[in-house]
């Protein structure tokens, strides 16, 4: 009963014309710029729906800009959009991701004014501006930024309606941290391995694929090590020190 009042709250609030079954919400993550990532949350009927969450990490972006990394993120999402399109065209029946293939009735950005304006600028280059409403939900105040509108709407502060608005962020907001965080750990298992001589990335990735992790290789015996394709016992020897070594 909740979510139907959240969604009909919606639906009158942000004046659409049926409620907002499938909203997506987006976030970016980030410590300084370092390992960006960018998440997508779908909910559908107000329910959290998983199997359809994707996340982006950053490669267009230098440094510590939102903006610029939500404006990529979108643009991915849309570009996927697009390309399912041209290949169902081609040929019917043809699997396509459903995360990118339907798209939403409601897109809420984590941020105000600016990060609004890098979505529509998106939905503008791919024809989608007049598809389905976008808007920018900011935190201090948790208000509404839609487009064309000078001023922020504010939903009533017990409202269903803003109940779920702040579960989807909040959610979105939880998923870019937890791919965040995984990124950084495997960029650093990464550039633990590059500090030894000799180990490059086709070795690298014959050691995790064996092993599983850093962990893993740290536990293993030289001689285990040594079983690796590419790797003698010198090797071995000199990457199980490197990885013991308490200094």
């Amino acid at each position: 009963h909740k979510q139907s009042q959240a969604l009909s709250e919606l639906q009158t609030a942000l004046g659409l014309p049926q409620p907002p079954n499938r909203i997506e919400c987006y976030d970016i993550s980030n410590i300084q710029g370092t390992a960006a990532v960018g998440s997508m949350v779908v909910f559908e009927k107000g329910v959290p729906n998983r199997k359809l969450y994707r996340r982006f990490n950053i490669k267009t972006v230098t440094g510590a800009d939102d903006f610029a990394s939500m404006e990529e993120v979108l643009a991915r999402r849309f570009k996927r959009w697009s390309s399912a399109q041209e290949k169902q065209k081609k040929e019917v029946g043809i699997k396509t991701d459903p995360a990118f293939t339907i798209l939403p009735d409601l897109l809420i950005v984590d941020g105000g004014k600016g990060q609004l304006g890098r979505a529509v600028k998106v939905l503008e280059e791919y024809g989608l501006a007049n598809r389905f409403l976008p808007v920018g939900l900011a935190k201090e105040e948790e208000q509404l930024y839609l487009s064309g509108r000078p001023q922020p709407l504010s939903l009533p502060r017990k409202s269903q309606g803003l109940f779920l608005l702040q579960r989807v962020r909040d959610e979105a907001h939880r998923f870019a941290i937890t791919a965040h965080r995984g990124r950084r750990v495997r960029e650093n298992l990464v550039s633990r391995l590059d500090q030894i001589a000799g180990v490059g990335p086709v070795r690298r990735r014959a050691l995790l694929t064996r092993f599983g992790s850093l962990e893993g290789v740290r536990q293993a015996a030289p001689a285990d090590i040594a079983g690796t394709a590419g790797i003698n016992a010198d090797l071995a020897q000199s990457i199980s020190e490197f990885l013991n070594r308490t200094d």
